[in-house]
């Protein structure tokens, strides 16, 4: 279509830009001038239409390695060179809660719960009381976290996001965002070989679980809508997730105390990760409204529009 190509034009410099401080000497991006044009300025476009309330509250969801934060930070691009929109784009991650309160919950709880990432290890709170925010009308001025995967910690607060004016737009995007809870009789039955040996008294899947049947709920609630990258496997997003963490030391080899993780790390640390991306792997497409299929080279292969 002519428009899509006159937006191209528009944001290929700055898409193209983003896309090569992402590119390593040995992982480049191919075939992007048909995940832009093709899949996310389509994309972009539905968005714009549906995006009548402010803020529009989007949330972009995929397993581990799937390209979340490459796919929400070109369709932010698209969003605010084209469209005009003020897009504030956020990852779920970033709201992880400290080491220190991970530590608690590890000691009060159960041990897995040092471990980022599921449900019950973020600051929910933080999130609901921004979506709040946001929704008025007398914006206040706000600082929101900036987590840093490779120290396994906030960053300083002085390093946060500023958030001055309300955006038009909220990307929240996360590997367990929209995920939706299990019955409990689900959760008897061990996933992997950790909750077996790890979880015998069920108290880590209970918590997580009752975490999304509570907070998660109450936060996924508040979005207009959800995009969902599906991946072929479990086994690709391994990969993948094997590829980020080479990526993220190679990003911060002149750094020194870091908790980059190892193969054997990842493969366990996907394992806390394994139970809920099953789940939307086989569900979420039902609900999502767009769902973005991934084929084994980490691209686009189609978009179905559900909503």
């Amino acid at each position: 279509m002519k428009i899509y190509n006159e937006c191209y034009n528009v944001v290929k410099k700055k898409c193209f830009k983003f896309i090569k401080s992402q590119e390593t000497s040995k992982e480049k991006f191919k075939n992007k001038e048909k995940m832009i044009k093709r899949h996310l300025i389509p994309v972009s476009f539905w968005i714009s239409e549906k995006c009548k309330s402010r803020p529009y509250f989007i949330g972009l969801a995929g397993g581990q390695g799937t390209g979340k934060t490459t796919i929400s930070s070109i369709l932010k691009i698209i969003l605010t060179n084209y469209f005009k929109f003020n897009v504030f784009k956020i990852s779920i991650d970033d709201f992880y809660k400290t080491r220190k309160d991970r530590i608690k919950l590890s000691k009060n709880i159960h041990q897995m719960l040092l471990i980022r990432g599921v449900p019950g290890t973020h600051d929910i709170k933080m999130m609901l009381d921004f979506f709040k925010n946001a929704k008025k009308k007398k914006f206040k001025k706000t600082k929101l976290p900036l987590f840093d995967k490779s120290i396994d910690d906030r960053l300083p607060k002085y390093k946060w996001y500023e958030i001055k004016k309300r955006p038009d737009v909220i990307i929240l995007e996360g590997w367990c965002v929209g995920a939706k809870a299990q019955r409990n009789q689900k959760l008897i039955k061990p996933f992997n070989s950790m909750e077996k040996t790890m979880d015998k008294q069920l108290k880590w899947r209970k918590f997580v679980n009752y975490n999304l049947q509570t907070s998660y709920k109450k936060l996924f609630k508040q979005l207009d809508t959800l995009l969902y990258l599906k991946a072929s496997s479990f086994g690709q997003l391994r990969k993948w997730r094997l590829k980020q963490e080479k990526k993220l030391k190679i990003q911060t080899k002149n750094k020194k105390n870091l908790k980059i993780m190892d193969k054997k790390d990842v493969i366990s640390f996907m394992q806390t990760y394994q139970r809920i991306t099953d789940n939307m792997f086989k569900n979420a497409p039902k609900y999502a409204s767009i769902i973005m299929n991934l084929n084994s080279s980490h691209q686009i292969k189609s978009v179905i529009y559900k909503k």
